[in-house]
């Protein structure tokens, strides 16, 4: 047989982080509008397009994906439900949490911790799924606990939005390692569905007093954020998850919260602290250390990487 030409593979998970490399943008358009009614506007588009996208090409994926549901024995129908459950209000808290601090806080903030966030997926999955951690895996850990020190010092409101935003994406991938069985796409249609079942009946709290009127602009950048950088990533994410491992993933998507940082400085023109650079540095050094030797873990262990967003893969 022929070796397969990974190529196209590698270029669909680049291309997929380098979008996600510049949410900022559609984001920070929609700066004047609550973040509460930006999620409420991006889930319902991105579930219109999933379902439309479900029904018209993946229609016999979704009969065979309830199928296996409606065929399993009530324990595991319990368990699809509840971790398909939580999945959702997982994502729901992440991306109303980064949305806020794109908008409200800065970039760098948002970004840090998607840095954070695949190493603290290894310390829950050693935790609750008793996977195994090397020894230089537990050096980059520290070293990741130290530069949310060296941030809590400077900015305590900055160092919580932080571990809020990477800690309920990790722990959104414990719940989809539990369901790994399943079809992505039709579990995060699922789970995008009761988010929007769940902020619906909360539209007038989640807009606020806000008077800012509903143009045209606003639904343009929101559909823009709901199809090319919710969609259009994920899509390109499972088709590079056919040949590439779920390990090349986890390197590739250190190339989404990098281009964060280097948009929020050329172009959005943040300022940073010494402390801040000192973490960053460390915590980048971390993800290199945690690395070390790709080739040579456990495909089931925790280092396995499994991409954010927004996604089973990535969904930000």
């Amino acid at each position: 047989m022929e070796p397969t030409n990974t190529k196209p593979y590698y270029a669909a998970g680049i291309a997929a982080f380098v979008i996600w490399g510049f949410i900022p943008f559609p984001l920070k358009a929609l700066a004047d509008y609550p973040s509460g009614q930006i999620l409420f506007f991006r889930v319902a588009l991105s579930v219109g397009l999933l379902l439309t996208i479900s029904l018209l090409f993946r229609r016999k994926n979704l009969l065979l994906t309830l199928a296996e549901v409606r065929a399993s024995k009530p324990k595991e129908i319990r368990k699809f439900l509840l971790y398909t459950f939580l999945g959702g209000s997982l994502l729901t808290i992440n991306w109303l949490a980064f949305i806020y601090v794109i908008n409200h806080i800065n970039i760098q903030t948002g970004s840090f911790s998607y840095l954070l966030c695949p190493i603290l997926t290894a310390v829950l999955g050693f935790a609750l799924l008793k996977e195994e951690l090397r020894a230089n895996q537990w050096v980059a850990i520290g070293l990741s606990a130290l530069s949310c020190v060296l941030i809590g010092t400077g900015e305590l409101t900055s160092l919580l939005f932080s571990l809020l935003i990477a800690l309920s994406y990790a722990f959104y991938l414990i719940t989809q390692r539990i369901l790994k069985v399943y079809d992505k796409i039709v579990l995060l249609t699922l789970q995008l569905l009761l988010s929007l079942l769940f902020i619906a009946p909360f539209y007038g709290q989640l807009k606020g007093g806000a008077t800012v009127e509903l143009d045209t602009h606003f639904f343009l950048m929101t559909g823009i954020l709901s199809a090319l950088f919710t969609v259009l990533p994920l899509f390109l994410n499972l088709y590079a998850l056919k040949e590439l491992t779920s390990g090349t993933i986890g390197i590739l998507m250190y190339i989404n919260p990098i281009l964060n940082f280097v948009v929020a400085f050329l172009y959005f023109n943040e300022e940073t602290t010494v402390v801040k650079v000192v973490a960053y540095a460390l915590i980048f050094i971390s993800v290199i250390i945690y690395n070390i030797n790709l080739k040579g873990r456990k495909k089931t262990g925790a280092g396995m990487v499994i991409p954010p967003v927004g996604t089973t893969a990535v969904v930000k």
